[in-house]
């Protein structure tokens, strides 16, 4: 199906309330699109079908930010972050650590009263990209559903 009867058929079923199937429709034409696509976009693709549906799964970007969490949370619980700075850091709380990397523009004082060494440098660096973009696709499907209310 071409992507203009895709976006037709999204619309039809948006107008007649059946949400569920308009996002079944735009997932797929997404899906349609990726044998076109180079390597990259293509890798780029699988990625966000599989974490988010393209945005038009947004509840799968949640359940993925608890399980970032309980996995953060356990990595810090077993190797802490050492403190930063003159030492009167609030107490650690792996949890809240983990929420502070993975919340943008949330700053709960963990974040910058600790510093992770070795290999945790790189997971709290990917916690916080995959924070930025679990979130914004949170927001945005939190964005669709409040205007369809």
């Amino acid at each position: 199906m071409s992507q203009a009867r895709c976006r037709a058929l999204a619309a039809t079923c948006g107008r007649q309330g059946r949400d569920a199937d308009a996002r079944t429709v735009l997932v797929a034409k997404h899906r349609g699109m990726r044998p076109s696509l180079k390597p990259p976009a293509r890798l780029w693709s699988l990625l966000q079908d599989a974490t988010v549906g393209y945005g038009y799964r947004p509840l799968r970007a949640v359940l993925l930010l608890l399980g970032l969490l309980t996995l953060g949370t356990a990595l810090f619980t077993a190797w802490p972050p050492t403190t930063v700075g003159d030492g009167k850091a609030p107490h650690f709380q792996p949890a809240i650590y983990t929420l502070d990397l993975l919340l943008p523009l949330v700053d709960l004082g963990q974040e910058r009263s600790y510093a992770p060494g070795g290999a945790l440098q790189w997971a709290a660096v990917e916690l916080v990209g995959t924070g930025w973009l679990l979130a914004t696709t949170v927001a945005a499907g939190a964005g669709r559903v409040l205007r369809r209310t």
